[in-house]
C-alpha cells in the first residue's frame, strides 16, 4: 500500500445522471487515459496523514446536509477537452465548509472554489474538443438534480480506490 497516496473528494452524482455522463465519457475520453466513471471533483489532493480527520469531517458534514440541489447547465470548454458545466451554490457551500475544516492541509489547486463540472473528454486536439462541444451543445438541455452525497477516494496513479461513500442525510441545505 502506498502511504503517500493522496485522498480525493467528489460530489456524488445521482445514478441516472452518473450513468449518462459515464457513457459520454466512455465514448469521448481517450481510452488509454479513461480509468474512471463520471465524477465531480471537489478536492484533488488531501494528505494521507490526515485520513482520520478527513473521514470524521465528511461523516459530520454529511450528517448535517440534505441532498444538495444542482443544475446541469450545458457544455464547458476545457481547452483540449470538454466538460458538462454544473451550477450548485449549495455544493459550493459544502466545499467552503470542508475547506475551512481542512485549512492548512490544502494544495494551491484545492484552496480555490472549484468550477463544478464533469469531464467527458480530455487531452485531445482543440479541433476535436470544439467539434464535441458543438455536437453536445445541440442536445444538452439544463437539468435540475441533487447530489446524493460525497465520495472519498485514494489516488494511486490509475483507477481511484473508493474508501467510502458518505450520503447526505441531514436537514441543512
Amino acid at each position: 500500500m502506498n502511504a503517500d497516496a493522496p485522498f480525493i473528494i467528489t460530489a456524488q452524482l445521482p445514478p441516472d445522471l452518473g450513468r449518462w455522463a459515464t457513457r459520454l465519457r466512455t465514448a469521448h475520453f481517450p481510452p488509454e487515459r479513461n480509468f474512471l466513471d463520471a465524477h465531480v471533483t471537489l478536492f484533488h489532493s488531501l494528505p494521507p496523514s490526515c485520513a482520520g480527520e478527513i473521514k470524521t469531517a465528511l461523516a459530520s458534514l454529511t450528517a448535517e446536509y440534505a441532498p444538495v440541489n444542482a443544475c446541469l447547465e450545458g457544455v464547458m470548454p476545457l481547452g483540449k477537452g470538454t466538460a458538462l458545466r454544473i451550477a450548485s451554490p449549495a455544493m459550493l457551500d459544502v466545499w467552503r465548509d470542508l475547506a475551512d475544516r481542512f485549512f492548512g492541509l490544502l494544495t494551491p489547486q484545492d484552496e480555490h472554489a472549484p468550477q463544478l463540472h464533469v469531464t467527458v473528454q480530455n487531452k485531445v486536439s482543440i479541433e476535436e474538443a470544439k467539434a464535441l462541444q458543438t455536437q453536445l451543445s445541440l442536445s444538452i438541455e439544463p437539468r435540475a438534480f441533487r447530489f446524493a452525497g460525497l465520495s472519498l477516494y485514494i489516488y494511486r496513479g490509475g483507477p481511484w480506490e473508493l474508501v467510502r461513500i458518505y450520503p447526505f442525510r441531514g436537514k441543512h441545505g
